[in-house]
């Protein structure tokens, strides 16, 4: 079932409000803990592990965020106000 404009627009508010938080939290508590238990790696390989974390927590919403930033493609046509 495709979600209609308006609701993947308020999901990707709530998504943006409350689940990137969130993920950013537990991302930081699971790499520290993974880092805490084998020893603290080179930069460049925190950096990259940050990196990945960062890309991967939007594959699952690519799509209740594609066309958000585009006119309401619903709306009425027209030049009446």
């Amino acid at each position: 079932m495709a979600l209609s404009y308006k609701a993947r627009r308020r999901w990707a508010l709530i998504i943006l409000l409350i689940g990137m938080p969130l993920y950013i939290i537990f991302a930081i508590a699971g790499v520290a803990t993974l880092f805490a238990y084998t020893g603290r790696p080179p930069i460049w390989a925190e950096f990259a592990t940050y990196v990945v974390l960062g890309i991967i927590w939007i594959v699952p919403f690519k799509s209740v965020f594609m066309g958000i930033g585009q006119a309401d493609p619903d709306a009425p046509k027209g030049n009446d106000p």
